[in-house]
């Protein structure tokens, strides 16, 4: 029985998210699992085997879900809700009239139907009357095959998503072609390693990032800064009364808000803060990236007792995505960066616990669960545990994505 879920995004042609596909730890294929129907609400659904709910790991976007042959005859869709999921068929499905029948039925019921690695073989077509979008994978199919196919989907106004998209080259040249979506992590490494500097004309920002780097933690000089900026004051309450944060306490000062926070919380905060401005002009969902990384990287740090000040395990999260935010390779930037020697080796890729931490998160965010189960033993951490803090991960994240972005997309379902 399956009892995990790990998720890709997938990216509109602005580098906006559109949805995230969810992939089922212990499914066939990282499908919905395959279960008897009488299982499926009770087990499932309720939430005794996922300690998050769909709207929570997808961030209240839509959520692509992979069903295989049985799951679809047993109409296991109709327990899901028609305007926040798409069913995505997969590619070992049957081509028989059953299936076509069961597609059609889904339809019928208000679903969205996407069709998985479509290969543009023809026995496909006879699914087309109910498929709303198609995924094509593009490693597996050439250039010229896809380019000559796209009109007839595009007549049969069929969305089409271009997978595995693994650099900005390839994205340009999908979208040219008429994609509609993209999936990959090509927004998550440099574009073009070019010069571009550091935001030092955001000197508050820089003498902040300066002062957590510090051992030497010196409020006063804090709230110094703090004050010459109204706009870093505002992030700062507007942070801090996020009820992820602060459920107790109102706070409208600037020094009951430092002194609230402490030491250790203010110095993420303020890596936080930097992080996003030097991100403006990205996707949104690179610097939501960084801050799952970050808190799932801090909770391992804590489940392994680190006692980290700053904390190591949180920015090695935070700073992981720095070349791809900035263009330029990582060990360029970490000599810019006030930020200690162990947490800039790691950055490089070089062998040690934060390197290790970081490979856990990516591990989860590819659904690469051999690497998973190799990790978590090496590091003598349960994969239940694991599981359970990557998910606080992301709910963290949501949040705190929510706070420090004033131009926070409002959620995106059914187009």
């Amino acid at each position: 029985m399956f009892a995990y879920i790990a998720r890709h995004p997938i990216l509109d042609s602005d580098r906006n998210v559109y949805a995230y596909e969810l992939l089922f730890r212990d499914g066939r294929k990282n499908c919905f699992p395959d279960i008897r129907p009488d299982e499926a609400t009770s087990k499932i659904l309720t939430g005794s085997h996922l300690t998050l709910g769909l709207e929570d790991i997808a961030c209240h976007k839509t959520s692509f879900i992979n069903f295989h042959k049985e799951t679809l005859l047993h109409g296991f869709p109709s327990m899901l809700d028609p305007e926040s999921v798409v069913v995505e068929i997969v590619e070992t499905v049957p081509t028989d009239s059953s299936m076509v029948t069961a597609c059609k039925q889904i339809k019928d019921m208000g679903y969205k139907l996407a069709l998985d690695d479509h290969n543009f073989d023809p026995k496909w077509d006879m699914f087309l009357p109910y498929v709303d979008i198609i995924k094509v994978d593009t490693l597996r199919s050439d250039y010229e095959t896809i380019a000559r196919n796209i009109e007839k989907f595009k007549q049969a106004k069929v969305q089409l998503v271009a997978e595995k998209v693994e650099t900005y080259e390839d994205f340009n040249r999908f979208r040219d072609l008429g994609f509609d979506y993209f999936q990959g992590f090509f927004f998550a490494k440099p574009e073009v390693i070019r010069q571009r500097n550091l935001p030092t004309s955001k000197l508050a920002l820089l003498e902040l990032l300066q002062e957590s780097s510090n051992r030497d933690f010196n409020f006063e000089r804090v709230n110094g800064i703090f004050e010459r900026d109204v706009g870093l004051s505002y992030m700062l309450l507007r942070f801090i009364n996020n009820p992820t944060i602060n459920k107790r306490y109102k706070i409208s000062s600037l020094r009951h808000a430092l002194n609230y926070l402490g030491e250790v919380e203010l110095k993420k905060f303020i890596s936080i803060l930097a992080l996003a401005n030097m991100g403006e002009e990205k996707p949104m969902e690179l610097l939501h990236l960084s801050l799952v990384r970050a808190k799932f990287c801090e909770l391992v740090s804590q489940a392994k007792k680190d006692q980290d000040n700053p904390p190591k395990g949180f920015l090695v999260g935070l700073f992981s995505l720095l070349d791809a935010l900035l263009d330029q390779s990582m060990e360029h930037l970490v000599q810019k960066l006030p930020i200690d020697e162990e947490i800039k080796q790691a950055l490089c890729g070089q062998e040690g616990r934060l390197r290790n931490y970081l490979s856990l998160a990516r591990a989860f965010e590819s659904a690469n669960w051999l690497a998973l189960i190799k990790l978590s033993g090496e590091l003598d951490l349960s994969q239940k545990m694991l599981h359970g803090l990557f998910n606080q991960a992301i709910v963290w994240g949501n949040e705190i994505r929510q706070t420090v972005s004033p131009h926070f997309p409002k959620s995106q379902v059914r187009t």
